[in-house]
């Protein structure tokens, strides 16, 4: 992933959400490059960019100090969906945590979002033993 595609990942996202939310996949996609330039991909088709997904290595999260490779974003254009992209965005992304000492992947997905639950699941992610909390309102 470079910041020539942050334009076709806001598209992408747009095509999901319905929402087109150019600042915050510019804040995200430069973080994610200036961080770690490999390890953040892209799938393409024909030359166009349908897919990314975008991730790092951090150790200390959580109390945990192990490096652990956390799966931040994705998405697939919805055309491009069925060639089995997310999966090798995916295995591409394992891949590189690998090489940087990660032994374990983490992410996050809301109870809301069961495609997304679902195409992790698939993929061998399985609930973990740590639990979520937030405090509302301020």
């Amino acid at each position: 992933m470079t910041e020539l595609d942050i334009e076709s990942i806001t598209q992408i996202d747009e095509r999901v959400t319905g929402t087109y939310r150019p600042e915050v996949w510019e804040d995200r996609a430069a973080y994610y490059i200036r961080r770690d330039p490999d390890s953040s991909q892209v799938a393409e088709v024909d030359g166009t960019v349908v897919g990314f997904m975008m991730g790092e290595v951090r150790g200390g999260e959580f109390g945990m100090n192990e490096p652990t490779g956390w799966v931040e974003f994705f998405g697939v254009d919805p055309s491009a969906r069925g060639r089995s992209l997310g999966r090798r965005l995916l295995e591409a992304l394992l891949a590189h945590f690998r090489e940087r000492g990660a032994q374990v992947a983490r992410t996050m997905v809301q109870e809301k979002d069961a495609e997304i639950a679902g195409f992790l699941s698939a993929m061998g992610f399985k609930p973990a033993k740590v639990v979520p909390l937030e405090r509302r309102p301020l």
